[in-house]
């Protein structure tokens, strides 16, 4: 059936409302109704009927002093739905299946857990787990291995120093960095080169490379390829920097939610 206007008008209404909901970031808390209808290119009275239906369902909360507004409690309770039922993990993994099957190799994806990031997903390559253990929800510290330190070198450095000044650093083995100028220019060699490599620093039967996985420039997490010492490659573990790069972007890119079409923002 031929679409007429009409038939249009809902879907292209749900769009501006999902635009609006994915328009919230670190530096957009909240919104009014003329300056929202400045940003998108809607009339204002569209731009108010959007914003009250979305806080009617929830989805926002609206101010009644300011009359501004900012993500609401059906938020929250979408996030928290879709956490508990692994979402994260399965959008990690689709991107880990690919990298432990071209590398051979165990890859895994962390996020960050305080001063630890935290395994949230692995898959492993054809020579098997790397450890007798699952490493799903294994703790790794900032001061010890690749995995982690592909998370805390790219943080803001000040940020980074809050954490991590005075902090005591414990030995997992004798190659386990144990103070803070060694872990500071390890951490600022890791942001020049834009990958990590370590080999016993946490764990002495394996080695890794690990790569920042980002939301624009802000760290998100980190992912890893994992060997254990004990196996033989074919090729070198760094040989396979380039694929942990590209798996890196493109998992920066599945959490971003980029639209590879590169719609514009904007609507009339």
């Amino acid at each position: 059936m031929e679409e007429t206007p009409d038939s249009r008008a809902p879907l292209q209404t749900v769009d501006r409302a999902l635009q609006i909901l994915l328009s919230f970031n670190e530096g957009r808390r909240d919104w009014g109704v003329s300056e929202l209808a400045e940003e998108f290119g809607f009339n204002r009275s569209t731009s108010q009927r959007l914003l009250a239906a979305l806080a009617a369902r929830g989805f926002l909360f609206a101010d009644p002093y300011s009359r501004r507004y900012s993500l609401g409690p059906a938020m929250w309770h979408m996030a928290a739905l879709w956490e508990r039922g692994g979402g994260l993990a399965r959008l990690a993994e689709s991107v880990l299946t690919g990298l432990a099957e071209t590398t051979g190799r165990t890859a895994s994806f962390t996020v960050p857990d305080g001063y630890h990031v935290r395994c949230v997903a692995a898959v492993d390559g054809d020579s098997g787990p790397v450890r007798a253990h699952p490493l799903v929800g294994d703790l790794y510290p900032a001061h010890a291995g690749a995995t982690s330190r592909a998370y805390f070198a790219f943080l803001d450095p000040l940020v980074r120093r809050n954490m991590l000044s005075g902090r005591p650093f414990a030995r997992y083995t004798e190659l386990t960095t144990s103070d803070e100028a060694s872990l500071d220019r390890m951490l600022d060699e890791t942001y020049r080169a834009g990958w990590a490599y370590s080999e016993g620093e946490f764990d002495q039967t394996t080695r890794a490379i690990a790569a920042p996985v980002r939301i624009g420039s802000t760290p998100v997490g980190s992912i890893s390829v994992i060997e254990p010492k004990i196996f033989t490659y074919p090729d070198e573990l760094t040989s396979r920097v380039p694929d942990l790069l590209d798996a890196a972007q493109r998992l920066g890119s599945l959490l971003a939610n980029n639209d590879p079409g590169g719609a514009p923002r904007r609507t009339a």
